[in-house]
Formats: structure tokens, sequence, C-alpha cells
């Protein structure tokens, strides 16, 4: 159903049960499943949060521009990490960071992102937004419409977008299909706000699903609604 997607991956789905770090069979898990995307013809863009790193400032009294470029870092970790998995599984993978650092990296330029999609490479968005106080979901939204994406894949570790937190709230409700600005009125964590407005204003769908079963990510690419659907 989708031609060219991005992968939105919170830095703890990363860590899969081990909390912190990066889960090597995880990693592996979700790197197979792309690697079925781009056999199926799908150009892929990945996010990565890196929460599993590094979660606002960690306790420390610390500066918070400093505390947002340590998350930052902790993206690109990440980001290194799923492409040197993706190519070990014999895909192209190239990883473009919003801060300089060309020793590990590409500079994020929209015309090298169309290049690397036509030769058929995934990539993998490092660095968020290159500026504090916004979210990788920002970065997600933003590289999302720089690259014309179909959807937003947004992998969680709940199966969908509820009226409440199901793990606190036994009677939260499962929405199948919800609007963007409902999202927004009724302040529901799926992305933050400045996401699901970019998502809004440029007509970018999102797909919210579960990672316990990483055949979700073929699934939801494949159009099928097997969480929740913002648009």
């Amino acid at each position: 159903m989708y031609k060219r997607v991005l992968l939105k991956l919170s830095g703890e789905a990363m860590a899969g049960d081990n909390k912190t770090g990066i889960n090597p069979g995880v990693v592996d898990s979700i790197t197979e499943k792309v690697v079925k995307l781009v056999n199926m013809g799908i150009q892929v863009g990945i996010v990565t949060g890196g929460g599993n790193f590094w979660r606002g400032k960690n306790g420390y009294k610390m500066e918070s521009t400093t505390s947002d470029y340590m998350g930052m870092l902790a993206t690109v970790l990440n980001s290194l990490a799923m492409k040197d998995a993706l190519v070990s599984k014999g895909i192209k993978a190239v990883v473009q960071t919003s801060i300089i650092m060309t020793q590990i990296a590409e500079p994020y330029t929209k015309r090298d992102m169309e290049k690397h999609f036509e030769e058929g490479a995934v990539v993998v968005f490092g660095g968020g937004t290159g500026h504090p106080f916004f979210s990788t979901d920002t970065t997600a939204a933003l590289r999302a419409a720089e690259m014309r994406a179909d959807v937003i894949l947004v992998a969680k570790t709940i199966d969908g977008v509820y009226s409440a937190d199901p793990k606190v709230d036994p009677n939260a409700i499962k929405y199948t299909e919800i609007t963007y600005d409902e999202v927004l009125s009724k302040n529901l964590k799926v992305m933050d706000a400045s996401s699901i407005a970019i998502c809004r204003d440029n007509n970018i769908p999102l797909s919210v699903f579960s990672l316990h079963d990483t055949e979700n990510i073929v699934r939801a690419a494949n159009g099928e609604n097997i969480g929740t659907i913002v648009k």
C-alpha cells in the first residue's frame, strides 16, 4: 500500500527487556523486517529515540540544552547500530545526522537523502533536529514531511492509541482510528503536540502499533490497521 515510509522507534524499543543500552536480538529482529520492506520495493527512513542511553537530565542538575545535546548523541549511537545491522544483512544503509560528524555519518541534506532512496538504500536519521527543545517525535515528523513519506510507522510498547494509559487505567478505551485534532484536544500521548501538528499540516497519517511482534512493521507497511490510524 505504501511506497515510502518513515519508521519511528523509541530508544526503549532498542533496549528491549534490558531497559538500557542496545539489545542485539531486538535490533536484529527489527532490521530483518526492514529488509522485508526493502525487498517489497518500499523506501524506508528510520528515526530512533535515545532514551535507552539518556532521557531528560537523568537526575543531574544540568543546563537543559546540554542535556538535549546528550540526547541527540544517544540517537546517533542507535542509528549506527541500525545501519550496521542492515549492512550485515546485505542492505545498503546510510546514517545522516543533523549535527555534523563526518567521520561516522553524513550531514543531513534532502538532496543526498533522495539520492540514497533512489539507489535503494535505507536512510537512518540521527541527531534529532539538531536543535535543543525538540524531541525525536518532531524529528520524525519533519523528516517524514521532507521525504514525502506516505505514512509514519510509530512502533510503541503498547498496541495503539488509548483514551488513557492502559497500564494504569483498566477502563482505557483503544481507538482504531482518530483524527489529529482529536489527539491534540484530548492530549493523547501518541507523539508530542508539535509533531502531530506537522503531520496534520502535511497530511501524513500515523500507524501506531506494538513492537512486541516485530512482524507488525511489515503488516503496518502493507496498510493493515493493526493498532490505531491517526489521520
